[in-house]
């Protein structure tokens, strides 16, 4: 909890991200701001794992022919993130890149042939940090990267006392409420990359009726964010506007209403052959707030245990990782990062069976394999 400041939220202003410039693919108005740029005496006290992230060295193509993503993790220090996209456009996208959305349910992931995932990380880093974003942690060994907190101030609107405030440099005193954050996961397939981004979002709520005091409450993943910026992303890798503007309207159009996921005893059973349930589960996993840690695609797992700034959370300080800790009793204390998982998944033609396993493989207990199965149920809808 904390004493709450001046908050504002009003029209949203027109604009587009600066990386995209006048070629973003979508119409919704977004200028992120990342809270950490902020002196921390002044700065809005955000949720509990919203800390100053450790920036990590930019990433250069290694000059073999045969990248690793460990290869860019070793890397010197590079020049700045604009630096870095210019020398991705011209070294990557020198010929038209083969990128399309696609979907499953109200999941969106980006396909991109011919790229490999050290090739398109770069760009993605680039990406994030060019767009207001904070990069908080990366793992290249596994494909992810997860950025910080950030404030779209495009929510904020231009009104007289906000355009006084900006002209003395004052404009930070003003803010929206809301704040969001990305987990970005790369999939190596046969004919280049999978990218998926999953959106993580918090509210600034009142907790008193003298409205003096707030807390920062979860609020619900929003797709359409998340395919805003996939089809953003596909302008930087070369597609033209039009290009990202029909992939991201493909995208969005909704499917005949049909039941594609349930729970039948302790497991989630999905209608998708296992390439498609394999892309829905991994992002279904990032949504609940769990880690993917490995996978063994061939064998049909994927090796999570809960993230670590949530592990870290105390649950009654937060209703965000209690709302994730569905296989505890609220009154428990938060789960410790050590606790692993296995996610299994069984195909026969059109029908994926998934199973949750524990550390050593075993079966988790019913209780718990049931609470496993119905939370990742409601993400695969």
């Amino acid at each position: 909890m904390k004493t709450t400041r001046n908050t504002t939220l009003a029209a949203l202003l027109a604009g587009t991200l600066a990386a995209c410039g006048s070629n973003a693919p979508l119409e919704k108005p977004l200028d992120y701001q990342s809270d950490t740029k902020v002196d921390k005496k002044t700065s809005l006290e955000m949720p509990p794992d919203l800390t100053a992230p450790q920036i990590q060295n930019r990433y250069q193509l290694p000059d073999s022919g045969t990248a690793s993503l460990n290869a860019y993790s070793n890397n010197a220090p590079q020049p700045n993130t604009a630096t870095v996209a210019a020398a991705g456009n011209s070294a990557l996208l020198a010929t038209p890149t083969n990128a399309r959305i696609e979907r499953g349910g109200t999941q969106r992931w980006l396909v991109i042939d011919g790229k490999q995932p050290e090739q398109v990380w770069p760009l993605l880093k680039a990406f994030w940090q060019d767009n207001g974003f904070v990069i908080k942690s990366e793992e290249p060994d596994i494909g992810l990267m997860e950025t910080d907190w950030a404030e779209n101030r495009a929510k904020l609107g231009m009104d007289p006392v906000r355009r006084l405030l900006e002209g003395v440099g004052l404009g930070g005193v003003m803010s929206t409420p809301e704040r969001d954050k990305f987990r970005i996961r790369l999939e190596r397939t046969a004919n280049g990359t999978e990218v998926y981004f999953t959106h993580r979002g918090m509210y600034e709520t009142y907790v008193n009726e003298g409205k003096s005091e707030t807390k920062w409450q979860p609020r619900p993943a929003d797709p359409e964010l998340e395919t805003e910026f996939l089809a953003r992303f596909m302008v930087l890798l070369g597609s033209s506007e039009a290009q990202a503007q029909a992939s991201a309207k493909a995208a969005q159009t909704q499917a005949p209403a049909v039941q594609r996921a349930r729970v039948e005893g302790n497991q989630v059973v999905v209608d998708d052959d296992f390439d498609r349930a394999w892309r829905r589960v991994g992002l279904a996993l990032d949504r609940v707030g769990l880690l993917v840690t490995d996978r063994d695609r061939s064998q049909g797992i994927y090796y999570v245990k809960p993230a670590k700034a949530d592990a870290q959370s105390k649950a009654d300080d937060s209703g965000f990782w209690q709302s994730l800790a569905f296989w505890r009793d609220g009154k428990s204390a938060a789960p410790q990062q050590d606790e692993q998982y296995r996610i299994m998944l069984k195909s026969d033609a059109k029908r994926t069976d998934i199973s949750f396993l524990d550390k050593a493989g075993q079966p988790l207990p019913a209780k718990m394999a049931e609470q496993f199965a119905r939370k990742l149920e409601e993400q695969l809808r």
